[in-house]
Order: C-alpha cells, then sequence, then structure tokens
C-alpha cells in the first residue's frame, strides 16, 4: 500500500460522523469514535506523543516527560528542528507525520499539539476520534469553525483536553476574577488589552514569497499540511508563519488567548448571547498576510448580573515618519491615572478594566492584578478565594491530572473552544475591515448571505475537516 493511501485512509477513518449543519452544537450526540480513551489509574503512566517536537513542541512535549509520564513518539516535519527532543527522548519513535504516528502506535494515550496554526485542528481532530487526550497550543484553532467542532468533538469522545495558555492556570488571573466579582472597581464598562507583537517578520507584506529550495531537513508538504500548496520560502518557515493569513493568526491569534483570558474569564464573556466585532482602526491590511497594526472593539451584551461590555484590542508598530523610532499601538491612559505608574506588563503586553468606581489593571498572563493609581492598594484587603488554584499554576498537571481521575483541566475545550472561537471571530474582522455578528449560541454569523463559508476555509484534498 502506497505511503500516501495509508496516510489518508488513517485520517477518514477518523473522520467519520461529526459532520454538523453549519457549526450549530452537537453536544448531545453520543460517542461516535471508534477508539474511546484507555482508563488509567492515578499511578499508571500515560503514554504520551509529541505532535510538533521543535520549539515550543520541545518544552510541551519535555514538560510532560518531568512529570513522569512516557513519551513513546516524537512527529516532526523538521527532524533538525525536533533534535534536541530527539536526543534527550531517546526511547520515543520518531515520525514525520501524525496520521501515520497514530494509526501505527495504538498505544498512545494522548498527544501535546506544538505546531503552526493551521495545523492544530487536523491533527487535534484526529486524535480525539482515536480516542487520545489531546493538549493544543494557543490559539487552539485556525478558524472559527474549527473552535466548535472541536469543542464539539471532545464532548463526544470523552477526552480530556487542554489549551496551551497557560496564564489561564496561574494564580494572577483568578486573583483578578476574584476582584472584579467582589466589586472593586463596580460594573466593568471597557477593557483594553493589547500586544508589543508581531516581533516576527513580514506583517503587511501584500505580495507572495518567490520559490526557494527547500532545505533538506524540511518535508515542506507536510509542513504545508491542509493549507494551499504554495513554495518553500525562508520567511514562512520555520518562525515567520504567523504573519501569514493561510498558516497563522497574526498578533491577536498569538498573544489574545493569552492577554485577554482574565477579561474573558472575569467578565463572564462565554455567558454572551451574541457580540459584535468592528474594526476601529487598521494599517496594511492585505490579502496575503496580517496587518501591520489593528485596533477592533468587542462589544457584549448583559452577561447576567453583568451589564453590556466593550473590549478593546491594540496590536501592531509602525515607524514614526520623523523619527524612524517605533510607535505602539496602545489605549489612552485612564484619566488619573500618573503617566509614571505601569499599566500592564511595562508597556509591552497587558490589560486595563474601567468600572464605575476605578481602574484596575493586570499583566500579560493575568500576573500582578492590582487597582490604579497604584496608592489604592495601599489599604486593600483582597477578597476571599472563591476561584480554584491549579497545584504549581501548572496546565501540564493539571492535564494529565485530568487523563488520570477525570477531573476536568480548567482550559478545557469547553472553555477554551468558545474563546478561540471569539479570538478568531475577531480576525475575521481584521481580514475583511467589515463589522460581523456573531451568534454566540447557534454558532452563525448574522446578517450575513454565506454565514458557514464565513467561518471555515478551504482544506487541502486529504486534510479535510467536517466544518
Amino acid at each position: 500500500m502506497k505511503y500516501e493511501s495509508l496516510t489518508r485512509r488513517a485520517f477518514l477513518a477518523a473522520a467519520t460522523t461529526t459532520a454538523v449543519a453549519g457549526i450549530a452544537s452537537a453536544q448531545d450526540k453520543p460517542n461516535t469514535a471508534k477508539v474511546v480513551p484507555r482508563k488509567l489509574s492515578p499511578n499508571e503512566k500515560v503514554n504520551v506523543a509529541a505532535i510538533g517536537a521543535g520549539g515550543k513542541g520541545t518544552s510541551d512535549i519535555m514538560s510532560c516527560h518531568k512529570l513522569g509520564e512516557n513519551v513513546v513518539a516524537l512527529c516532526d516535519v523538521d527532524w533538525d528542528r525536533a533534535g534536541e527532543s530527539f536526543y534527550r527522548l531517546k526511547d520515543a519513535k520518531q515520525f514525520k507525520d501524525y496520521r501515520n504516528m497514530l494509526e501505527k502506535m495504538p498505544e498512545i494515550d494522548a498527544v501535546t499539539i506544538s505546531t503552526p496554526d493551521h495545523t492544530h485542528a487536523p491533527a487535534a481532530y484526529m486524535a480525539m476520534k482515536m480516542g487520545k487526550h489531546v493538549y493544543v497550543q494557543k490559539p487552539l484553532t485556525h478558524t472559527v469553525a474549527e473552535a466548535r467542532l472541536l469543542k464539539n468533538v471532545a464532548k463526544e469522545t470523552g477526552v480530556m483536553t487542554q489549551m496551551g495558555n497557560q496564564g489561564h492556570c496561574g494564580n494572577g488571573v483568578r486573583t483578578l476574577c476574584e476582584m472584579i466579582w467582589s466589586g472593586a472597581i463596580g460594573n466593568v464598562r471597557e477593557a483594553h488589552v493589547w500586544t508589543h507583537r508581531p516581533v516576527w517578520d513580514n506583517q503587511g507584506l501584500a505580495e507572495p514569497l518567490p520559490p526557494e529550495v527547500t532545505p533538506e531537513n524540511l518535508d515542506w508538504d507536510r509542513w504545508i499540511g491542509c493549507a494551499p500548496w504554495r513554495p518553500y520560502n525562508h520567511k514562512l518557515a520555520p518562525h515567520d508563519w504567523r504573519a501569514w493569513l493561510d498558516f497563522g493568526g497574526g498578533s491577536l491569534g498569538d498573544m489574545a488567548c493569552h492577554i485577554m483570558d482574565p477579561a474573558y474569564m472575569a467578565l463572564k464573556l462565554v455567558e454572551a448571547t451574541d457580540y459584535t466585532v468592528e474594526v476601529m482602526e487598521q494599517r496594511g491590511r492585505n490579502d496575503q498576510t496580517f496587518a501591520i497594526m489593528s485596533t477592533i472593539k468587542y462589544s457584549f451584551p448583559a452577561r447576567g448580573d453583568m451589564p453590556p461590555v466593550d473590549v478593546y484590542w491594540y496590536d501592531g508598530h509602525w515607524p514614526d515618519p520623523a523619527t524612524g523610532q517605533e510607535i505602539y499601538n496602545r489605549p489612552k491612559r485612564p484619566a488619573g491615572i500618573p503617566e509614571d505608574q505601569v499599566l500592564g506588563d511595562d508597556n509591552k503586553n497587558g490589560s486595563f478594566f474601567v468600572g464605575d468606581k476605578g481602574v484596575l489593571t493586570a499583566g500579560e498572563y493575568g500576573g500582578e492584578p492590582r487597582l490604579m493609581p497604584i496608592e489604592k492598594m495601599k489599604d486593600y484587603q483582597y477578597p476571599p478565594e472563591t476561584a480554584e488554584r491549579i497545584p504549581d499554576e501548572s496546565p501540564y498537571f493539571d492535564w494529565i491530572r485530568g487523563i488520570k481521575t477525570g477531573k476536568v483541566p480548567c482550559s478545557n475545550f469547553d472553555y477554551a473552544g468558545p474563546f478561540a472561537e471569539m479570538v478568531q471571530f475577531g480576525n475575521l474582522v481584521v481580514k475583511s475591515g467589515e463589522k460581523l455578528h456573531w451568534d454566540n449560541i447557534k454558532g452563525v454569523v448574522m446578517d450575513i448571505s454565506n454565514p458557514e463559508k464565513i467561518v471555515s476555509k478551504e482544506y487541502r484534498k486529504g486534510w479535510e475537516l467536517p466544518c
């Protein structure tokens, strides 16, 4: 049997009956997977494999190894980039195609997925359909439709899931939530979230890149995966793919699942019935890469006892034509906050919340939540801890514990799926420049003629998903 036939058969065998109407909820469907997760006791070791073993994949799989689990396989399309993992985990079998790995190694219990954004969903979908638990790096998916699909499939198959937005396991974001929930700044009307991204090249580049000779160590066809074919260029891989619409999510896709997480959790945005997103300002929008800067506004209706709220996102930078120095896209400083007091993390990444009674700020992962001006913290008494703390603030421990005990990890796909959906819906607006309205219950774009098409994409033959 040809190798291509084997891997395609493996993938399509996993892609059985999860097709949804648009991307509507499938919460009541039974487990349609052909394989269910293996039951483990708390004393057993989990057989973990890496899909993406270089770059961030190295730290992801090594974190599982350090917890004492069995790393049984490593998969990467670039064996030079995965060299450190191969060296440190010599007993693990090595693969270039995760479809082949999953078919040949039924003993795998769980996988980490640390690949470029466009390949997250195909890998996670196949693994879950084969009864494997999945840890998927942020931003979880490349499209809105994929986010809801993965949430539904996780529920259908009963696997333990976790998105790699590690700050969600941190104590900072939980303290921040407790401060807001206890009324420290009153009803929150606005939240402002910013990043110094992009830190990669080519964002704002409007033309395709010229072909280059593919390095011998890189399997370019498998790196492309489900994306439209294009020739290799070093400005696409291994690092700068985040700038490109076909492969990454730009600054929003890279960082929002970190920096926007405090707002998403504290303001209970998952409970919104619907929301709109619109571009407030943008520079360099084109059909190849993400813009060099964007400011967008999410508008949410009331949620329970919380009033309507606007959440603003700021990314990007550009050279000052007069001085050549970089100008960073930032929110206006709230009135009454001295210029010498730091908002967020030293102007690089962070957020602040504007309430009826004051302002609260935090860093990239929700760290160091504090009232502003900082003098307000002098006599402030933190509220009781009502949000569960994760041991060692470790997303890997949280996930492995879930696999062994059934305790659901905190950034499981019931939480991470809708969150990633919101992030990628913002990217639809960034790409199109249009104001869009999302039905958060039905999972459809409102008031347009092609709601299914706009939230999904075309998949290259052999890598299709039912969304």
